[in-house]
């Protein structure tokens, strides 16, 4: 430990106050705390190392705990720092621990662009990620960290009553295992309406339903809805837990902790790729920007003709969009904007681009930053507030923190199909240490509507083959630029951190007139803000929080050719292709462009030596010669010196459509190739990436899945197992 806190100090040091000339308000006793604040103090370093052993993959795990127990001895400290290690004192090598921080700093800034051993500056990002991350958003029994006010960054824990429904629309279908003994599991499912059947053998409860949903979010909560409304008795599966309006904290790091995969910690293998999924009931609907834009025309042509997929050139899914819109409340114009998106619209005005209002599924005055925590004012139309509540209204029950093992299945003897397995249900544990037993839970149709990084883990686990399951995994990758904004420029009010999330959207075209990416903007807290960031130095990342509030980020987002794997639960693989790297690069250099034609003082990107530009005074061919210089390049592994982060919301296509099985996971109906009777209903059918916010396009797609499922059921029942 004694190794990491002295990485985690040089990360984020005590300074002097004269460090920070030109500074307002110096003499503040929360500026002076925040200027003595240090990465190590306690317990941050060992909260770090909690963070990593919970979240990290198990190669970094260990190649962090490697390195430390390196630096924790001199010959170590020698191989990896060198000479700024020697002295002409007795013992003339000192370990990482005894150097001075000016040292300290100097090794970090080496191994950070160190272009050969890049094992150790992968190593060092995870400290560097997690330490500043839990530093930044952890809090106190009060809800409050003492830096915020320095920063100016502030979370309203406070709720108007008036404001906030206190209705849980989804009390009389929901079963929170959580609260559960075993006992009482049996009692609460047979009053709505589940009967239970004890195996002592098997150590299970038995369970039947016509269908069983496993997830909740934009594919589950639709299809629960449509067979459910069909007559159907239906049971969901939702790993997360159930929240509304008035669980909701915004607080930055517990939120991410109770809704997301891996607490929103979860990073590709290589440590290239960051990673953000929704986990709760509800799924990404709960914690999604709240973008609501209906898929391209384009893309809609490519997957009907290219991919032979006849649903997305018909009217039904074009009505199908239509359905849903409504159904979750689509508005098209934003009363009032945040800063960001403020910022994006003045770029684009000024430099006479084209700038477009972003549908959401909230009222048109809804003025919430925090809705990726949960939306605390119950504006934003999720699934848990819409289509789950058709669900329950019609039978449908909800098991909350009950997690899918595994499919049932058996070989298929009925003859129908040439599907070689015949699904009967799956089995399923409660992650509540007070449930012993598991359910078994047969049904007549069993649907994977978990997201497209847990579907492929959950079918490969079952036994399933076929070989597209697991890959084509797009991302819609995204890099970030930044503009700094100082409180004096008056005519753009606000906080980064206030206002809606994406209610602007530019489109960055080709030569071609093709759609290269579409600049949004994101919601960044303090945490993942500072976690993000390049770190050039102790004083720089000091700096750079300060200016935190007032650092307006934009994001290009682009329709990904390049894909990757997930075939195990919390570990991806991806690689983006030449032409993503190039309609990223394109990407951020209009980011910056806009930024600058806003008014930012200095702009910037991620890259990893921190690179910026002074707008002050500048001309024109000034700022072209600095966006020569954007580049997007590898993650921390690759063999650069300056390399690039790349971030992700969206996953799709890895259990992808096809007219057969070499194409596809699952057939033009959603149905398993392998398993008959196994469906999914979810981003991962999806058969390439969208290029644009996906909700609409996963809600429409499983309206018309489970439509269709509903019809074949009326038409000739899928038997249970006996």
């Amino acid at each position: 430990m004694e190794s990491l806190a002295s990485i985690c100090e040089t990360l984020l040091p005590p300074l002097p106050l004269r460090s920070f000339e030109g500074k307002d308000d110096q003499s503040s006793k929360a500026m002076e705390s925040f200027y003595k604040a240090s990465g190590s103090q306690t317990p941050i370093p060992d909260e770090a190392a909690e963070l990593l052993v919970k979240r990290a993959i198990i190669e970094a795990v260990i190649l962090v705990r490697v390195i430390l127990w390196v630096l924790a001895t001199r010959l170590g400290t020698l191989l990896l720092c060198g000479s700024l290690c020697l002295s002409k004192k007795w013992p003339f090598v000192y370990k990482f621990s005894q150097l001075s921080l000016e040292k300290r700093e100097k090794t970090l800034q080496k191994w950070f662009k160190h272009r050969f051993l890049t094992p150790i500056r992968v190593a060092f990002l995870y400290i560097k990620s997690l330490c500043l991350f839990n530093f930044f958003s952890r809090v106190n029994e009060k809800a409050e960290n003492p830096t915020w006010e320095a920063i100016g960054y502030h979370v309203d824990t406070a709720k108007d009553p008036s404001e906030v429904p206190k209705k849980r629309p989804l009390d009389k279908g929901v079963v929170e295992t959580m609260r559960e003994t075993d006992s009482t599991l049996v009692q609460s499912l047979d009053q709505k309406g589940i009967r239970t059947q004890l195996d002592s053998k098997q150590n299970l409860f038995k369970i039947e339903c016509d269908v069983v949903v496993v997830g909740s979010g934009c594919g589950g909560g639709v299809a629960a809805a449509m067979l459910a409304c069909s007559g159907h008795k239906v049971i969901v599966l939702e790993k997360g837990n159930y929240f509304t309006a008035t669980d909701y904290s915004s607080l930055e790091g517990p939120s991410l902790e109770q809704l997301y995969v891996a607490g929103g910690l979860l990073s590709s293998t290589d440590g290239g790729v960051f990673v953000q999924a929704g986990s709760t009931v509800g799924g990404g609907s709960a914690v999604n920007w709240s973008a609501c834009i209906k898929t391209p025309n384009t893309v809609l042509k490519e997957w009907a003709g290219d991919c032979k997929i006849p649903l997305f050139g018909s009217s039904e899914y074009l009505s199908a969009m239509d359905i849903v819109c409504e159904r979750i409340g689509v508005t098209g114009n934003c009363v009032e904007e945040g800063l960001q998106n403020q910022v994006l619209r003045k770029g684009c005005e000024n430099l006479g681009l084209k700038v477009e209002y972003v549908p959401r599924n909230s009222s048109e005055s809804h003025y919430c930053g925090s809705c990726g925590y949960g939306c605390r004012k119950g504006d934003k139309k999720g699934t848990d507030s819409t289509w789950l509540v058709d669900a329950v209204d019609h039978g449908a029950v909800i098991l909350t923190g009950c997690k899918a093992e595994r499919f049932v299945l058996e070989e298929n003897m009925s003859g129908r199909s040439k599907r070689t397995k015949r699904c009967l249900g799956v089995i399923a544990k409660s992650l509540s240490n007070n449930i012993t037993k598991r359910l078994e839970i047969k049904a007549k149709v069993t649907i994977s509507a978990c997201g497209a990084l847990l579907t492929p883990p959950l079918m490969i686990s079952s036994g399933l083959k076929n070989h597209n399951i697991g890959r084509n995994l797009h991302l819609h990758p995204v890099v970030m630029a930044w503009g700094y904004f100082p409180e004096s420029n008056t005519e753009l009010k606000g906080k980064s951190y206030e206002g809606g999330i994406i209610t602007s959207v530019h489109k960055v075209f080709g030569a071609d007139s093709e759609v290269r990416a579409i600049i949004e903007t994101p919601a960044l807290g303090l945490g993942s803000f500072s976690g993000l960031i390049p770190w050039e130095s102790g004083l720089d990342m000091k700096k750079r929080i300060l200016n935190y509030a007032r650092t307006s980020n934009l994001i290009a987002i682009i329709r990904d050719s390049g894909s990757g794997e997930v075939k195990t639960e919390e570990r991806l693989s991806y690689k983006l292709d030449t032409s993503d790297r190039e309609n990223l690069r394109a990407g951020l250099r209009q980011a910056l462009r806009i930024l600058i034609a806003a008014g930012a003082v200095e702009v910037g990107t991620h890259q990893s030596d921190g690179q910026r530009f002074k707008c002050k005074g500048v001309n024109g061919k000034e700022v072209e010669d600095f966006l020569d210089t954007i580049s997007v390049v590898g993650g921390p592994l690759s063999m650069v010196e300056n390399w690039t982060t790349v971030t992700s919301a969206h996953q799709l296509g890895s259990c992808r459509m096809g007219v057969d099985d070499k194409q596809g996971a699952v057939d033009l109906n959603g149905e398993s190739w392998e398993a008959e009777g196994l469906f999914v209903c979810d981003a991962s059918v999806l058969p390439s990436a969208v290029g644009v916010n996906p909700m609409i396009t996963i809600q429409s797609t499983a309206y018309s899945l489970s439509k269709r499922i509903a019809e074949s059921l009326e038409r000739e029942p899928f038997s249970k197992a006996s």
